[in-house]
């Protein structure tokens, strides 16, 4: 049986690690190299670093920091944000990124999946996908939420499989920040739909949110943002915990 994986997440703003609630209202949580050292230490599985304002702002993704963080860590990071060209690819991975995760600009070129996946091999390819519940149905947002658009989240998640993509990175902008729990209905059904593993991101809150997420939504990891940064719930504590509830987890 594959274990879950948990996953820490910083947004990133002007070089500091930022949380909101459902994508707005930010505060400032620390310095990303130092939490990223930390969460490394304390066993998180992975790590994802979001530069949450890049494709807002027409740039890339600062390699500054992503040199750091790899001076620092040994679990895997995925590194997203602004990030549209093999070129940009190829320099996140030459300072020691593992993964990068599209979103916004696989939404306007879907072919940029396929030619990463095929130059890299899609375990490196995570598509990241912000939607929103509107009366029902689930609709995929663009650039960090602020754009809405017609695309249906299911039959996107299923071409950018079909395309090439290792993951899919799903956030509830609904659920993002409320602590409520993750969108397990939503997450279940992706689970059937897919062949690729799910993170769930979106609602964290508690330990009990962990537990449904992985046996109601049928996630493969949970990444979650603010019960980390501010100590609500330590890492080792929640995997013990998940142990209990006979959820498979690296102690």
């Amino acid at each position: 049986m594959l274990t879950k994986r948990i996953i820490p997440c910083l947004d990133i703003k002007d070089g500091r690690t930022v949380k909101g609630i459902n994508f707005v209202d930010l505060r400032d949580a620390g310095d990303p190299v130092e939490l990223a050292k930390q969460y490394a230490d304390f066993g998180a599985d992975e790590l994802v670093f979001l530069d949450i304002s890049a494709t807002l702002e027409g740039r890339a993704t600062t390699l500054d920091m992503v040199l750091h963080v790899a001076e620092q860590v040994n679990i895997p990071f995925t590194v997203g944000g602004g990030i549209s060209s093999i070129e940009h690819v190829d320099a996140l991975l030459k300072c020691g990124a593992d993964k990068v995760s599209i979103n916004s600009s696989a939404v306007k070129r879907p072919e940029l999946v396929n030619e990463l996946s095929e130059k890299y091999g899609s375990q490196c390819v995570v598509v990241a996908i912000d939607a929103k519940e509107i009366d029902g149905e689930w609709k995929v947002h663009l650039a960090g939420g602020s754009i809405p658009t017609d695309i249906d989240l299911f039959e996107w998640a299923k071409e950018v499989e079909q395309r090439g993509a290792g993951e899919i990175l799903f956030t509830s902008m609904n659920h993002d920040g409320t602590k409520n729990g993750f969108a397990n209905e939503a997450l279940a059904r992706l689970s059937e739909t897919l062949n690729i593993p799910i993170i769930a991101s979106g609602g964290a809150g508690n330990v009990q949110h962990f537990v449904d997420t992985f046996k109601e939504g049928k996630a493969d990891a949970a990444l979650a943002a603010s019960v980390f940064h501010y100590g609500e719930i330590p890492i080792p504590f929640l995997k013990k915990e998940l142990k209990k509830h006979h959820i498979e987890v690296r102690l």
